[in-house]
């Protein structure tokens, strides 16, 4: 079970990072002062409403539309801790939290469970 769980840290944890590391570069690309001011109202939430899901999805492929899609699922529990202006902090902050929580909490957790014995054999029989 400890396995299993530790592995799901591991993918929850790419996921997060991907999710950030593709927020991030879209960030960088973007070079006019009119293109970041709506960049950063459409991106300021994690959880895009029904119009801004849509404007994302044809701007974007399957891949990155998924990887976003479980993203913003992953980390909407952190997203109304942050209210920031700052497009960075409002990504930035849920996806280090999201990182604490799953990749180091799970991690945490899969390590205090107890684990599997291997049955060497008896004791007396050297190996």
């Amino acid at each position: 079970m400890g396995s299993a769980i530790r592995v799901l840290a591991i993918a929850i944890s790419v996921v997060v990072v991907l999710g950030f590391a593709m927020f991030a570069i879209d960030e960088t690309d973007k070079g006019s002062k009119a293109q970041q001011a709506k960049l950063a109202r459409e991106l300021n939430t994690l959880a895009p409403d029904a119009q801004q899901e849509a404007a994302r999805e044809r701007k974007h492929g399957a891949l990155r539309e998924a990887i976003d899609d479980a993203n913003d699922v992953l980390l909407r529990p952190f997203a109304e801790l942050v209210d920031s202006d700052s497009a960075w902090v409002n990504h930035g902050v849920p996806a280090l939290l999201g990182l604490l929580i799953y990749g180091f909490g799970l991690g945490m957790l899969a390590n205090m469970l107890p684990k599997q014995r291997q049955h060497a054999g008896d004791w007396r029989t050297a190996g």
